[in-house]
């Protein structure tokens, strides 16, 4: 007979091999950002849409997005519960054992920003004191689902051309999608590079949601956004 203990076991790891898969948790990533139909999810991730919607349907059994119909759309979201956490945990663990991991991130994003990271507790205090720029560089789309209170959204393909809209006597910090989200360890050294204060937030927007801190949403925008 098969002991209580082993069968919660085996539901462990049941989840655990959805998750064994790279695509999923990209998947996981953008869905975190707020609700998007299955065609944009493919397109950022670079998938067909026959695949992405195959993988979504398997993340979906085991509770890791919701879906829903929108007409002739299927919308996904983030399921219920603490996934960023896990996803979070996840990271951590193989930043710790993994030496493959460790030597990509000593290659490419140390490279970018060595930099220590702003941490959410820090930043919630210099935004009291209004000593801090906020900078979101991810798509218009992702920021019109929510960010963080009083960011400004410049998509990093239009940094370059929309420079004089950030500060140069107050210090910016930047995020995006999460800790290894490119998109602002390349934001913060070619603004470093040309003399900016800046800095990078220790994780993304996610994160700051999932700790149940306050966020900002365009709700005239959030249709057009799907």
């Amino acid at each position: 007979m098969t002991s209580p203990k082993s069968e919660i076991f085996e539901q462990f790891a049941e989840l655990a091999r959805v998750l064994g898969q790279g695509n999923r948790l990209e998947l996981l990533e953008h869905a975190a950002q707020g609700e998007r139909p299955v065609e944009r999810l493919a397109q950022l991730t670079g998938l067909s849409l026959a695949n992405a919607s195959q993988h979504l349907q398997v993340l979906r059994r085991a509770g890791f997005v919701r879906s829903r119909r929108d007409g002739k759309r299927i919308l996904y979201r983030l399921g219920d519960g603490p996934v960023v956490e896990l996803l979070g945990a996840l990271r951590r663990y193989a930043e710790h054992s993994r030496a493959e991991v460790q030597g990509i991130v000593s290659a490419y994003f140390d490279k970018l920003d060595a930099l220590e990271p702003v941490s959410r507790e820090a930043l919630l205090k210099r935004l009291e004191d209004g000593s801090v720029q906020l900078l979101d560089v991810r798509p218009e789309d992702e920021f019109s689902l929510g960010h963080l209170p009083c960011a400004l959204n410049i998509p990093f393909a239009d940094l370059e051309r929309r420079l004089a809209e950030l500060p140069k006597d107050t210090q910016i910090v930047a995020y995006c999608r999460g800790a290894y989200c490119v998109l602002s360890f390349e934001a913060v050294a070619a603004l470093r590079a040309k003399g900016y204060d800046v800095r990078r937030l220790e994780d993304g927007f996610p994160e700051w949601k999932a700790a149940g801190l306050p966020v900002g949403i365009v709700v005239e925008a959030r249709k057009a956004a799907q």
